[in-house]
């Protein structure tokens, strides 16, 4: 199975991926499960079929001006069409939509077919002051698709389905343009038959977008060979109410700073993305995923350094811990019992039969002079096909009253032992505090010269309020991974979960300066308002000099 076979999966409003490959949890991980104080939630999932949602906030006027900008078929404002653009896919998110609460959903869904329509419909939205969020493959993990209402007229999403074409392919230069819409698998699938590859395999791989991939700034599993998405862009455009931006004349330049690393990672609060121009590469002659086992996560991290610093390579590069290690994923029965020590090294070399050849006989010197023993290539490859199946695990052990969710963070190589420790231990007390001690995984998922990042996977029995239980979690893991001097995020992107951990760690200068380009560009505050920037500032004045409670101009607005 290669990447591109992937079906592209329209997600169930709270149930993870293609409905052909839900996953049942067996008997006996119930058992194991019970023995280790998880209950099922009191209450099944609602059925979404039955929720009811209030009538939309839009002026029915304005939902005229909409269809007619769009074509009434491309604007929805059905309770089905509106669920399904309700909050993104972190664990609060599901847990959330579960209970039946579903008062983030937006008033509206609307489908433009153009950039130009983009344009025209944020130019429309400005104007009689709704919030727009945009939208593409929705598997947002931090909040980014909940914006706040205060001070709006109505909020809607602004799906870009519709933009899904692959607009050029420059063979001489290797590069592509896509459309923001078109999700990765379709995208893959094109570039294939050109001989091609974009090499970009996030886990949300299934669900996720370009425009996506752009505004988080995402990084794939085969980021050591390929990089991450923000490194592939060099080229873009961005629709914002106040028309458009083009960036990216050439592969690099000196003229002033790089704008596009601005808009790369700017989560919708700056603009909507419709198009970037990506770097691809020929599709690999030859693929091998092997694995490796290191004595302790110490020792395996040590071995990945080494290899990332001094080359060769891999394509793939990946640690998992001794407790994650000890997990066989395919049997959540085993989740919170034992197995064997040591740690897990996954390597993948991709690229032309001698160029695998080489790095694997290089990186395999290097790994055993650091005290690697090979396992071969079954539980390589068993990684990488089975990978996308992981997620789809999360649904039946919340069905069973898991607690499940993931975090992620990056550091330089001389703070990530410290860090793993302050997040783990923050985590534990956390939870355990609440009654419920969790199981604490962590792994190295990207790898770089000078850092790596950390991926948390955190599973205990749910409370009464699981929703509130983890927001207690992860704030002590934010408030760990600050103290830590850590980044806040490595590719999960800030939301509205890590805003203002996000603030202190730029600082408030550079709050500020977003501040600033976001008045030139959006100065009515419409682009997803309050995900990745605060709304207000310390004196509560929003961005476009009106007070919060809405009741006109106040002095000295930012």
């Amino acid at each position: 199975m290669t990447e591109s076979d992937l079906p592209v999966a329209d997600f169930h409003p709270y149930r993870w991926g293609d409905p052909a490959h839900h996953t049942e949890l067996p008997a006996a991980a119930h058992e194991t499960l019970a023995a280790f104080g998880v209950r099922a939630p009191a209450r099944p999932p609602v059925d979404l079929a039955e929720l009811e949602l209030p009538e939309p906030a839009v002026d029915a006027k304005v939902l005229a001006e909409l269809a007619a900008l769009v074509g009434a078929e491309h604007l929805s404002t059905t309770n089905a069409a509106r669920l399904a653009h309700t909050r993104g896919w972190s664990t609060p998110d599901l847990l959330r939509l579960r209970a039946g609460d579903a008062t983030d959903a937006p008033d509206a869904v609307t489908l433009p077919g153009s950039h130009e329509e983009v344009v025209a419909l944020l130019e429309l939205c400005e104007r009689e002051r709704i919030a727009v969020v945009p939208y593409s493959g929705g598997t947002s993990v931090v909040g980014g698709l909940t914006p706040e209402r205060a001070g709006f007229n109505g909020v809607i999403a602004l799906d870009l389905k519709r933009l899904d074409a692959v607009l050029a392919v420059d063979e001489v230069s290797r590069t592509a343009t896509l459309q923001a819409g078109l999700r990765g698998v379709e995208a893959e699938r094109q570039l294939r038959e050109r001989g091609l590859t974009l090499g970009h395999f996030p886990q949300s791989y299934e669900g996720a977008s370009i425009g996506g991939y752009a505004a988080a700034r995402s990084a794939g599993q085969a980021s050591a060979g390929y990089g991450r998405f923000d490194e592939m862009v060099v080229g873009l455009v961005l629709a914002t109410p106040r028309g458009t931006l083009e960036l990216g004349s050439a592969p690099k330049s000196a003229a002033g700073p790089d704008l596009r690393q601005l808009v790369l990672g700017s989560e919708g609060s700056l603009g909507v993305i419709t198009s970037v121009t990506v770097r691809v590469r020929p599709l690999p002659a030859e693929r091998v995923y092997e694995a490796w086992r290191f004595d302790s996560f110490t020792a395996g991290a040590n071995a990945l350094r080494r290899l990332v610093q001094d080359g060769p390579v891999p394509t793939v590069l990946r640690l998992s811990d001794e407790a994650e290690t000890s997990i066989n994923l395919a049997d959540p029965a085993a989740m919170f019992g034992g197995g064997p020590g040591g740690c897990l090294a996954v390597t993948g070399y991709e690229g032309s039969a001698a160029e695998v050849a080489a790095r694997r006989a290089g990186a395999s010197a290097l790994l055993s002079e650091a005290g690697g023993q090979p396992l071969g290539t079954e539980p390589g490859e068993s990684w990488r096909t089975g990978r996308y199946r992981a997620p789809y695990l999360r649904d039946p052990l919340l069905d069973a009253g898991v607690l499940i969710e993931t975090l992620e963070t990056v550091t330089f190589w001389s703070n990530l032992h410290p860090l793993r420790a302050a997040v783990t231990e923050a985590l534990t007390n956390s939870l355990t505090a609440q009654g419920t001690p969790p199981l604490v995984l962590c792994h190295l998922s990207h790898v770089y010269e000078t850092g790596a990042s950390l991926y948390f996977t955190v599973a205990c029995a749910q409370t009464e309020d699981p929703v509130a239980q983890w927001r207690l979690a992860k704030s002590a893991a934010n408030e760990a991974i600050r103290a830590a001097g850590a980044a806040i995020t490595h590719h999960h992107g800030v939301g509205t979960d890590h805003r203002e951990v996000y603030a202190r760690e730029v600082g408030p200068l550079a709050v500020a300066s977003l501040r600033a380009v976001k008045q030139v560009l959006d100065p009515a505050g419409i682009l997803n308002p309050g995900v990745l920037i605060a709304t207000s500032d310390a004196a509560g004045q929003d961005l476009t000099g009106q007070d919060l409670a809405g009741h006109g101009p106040a002095e000295g607005g930012n």
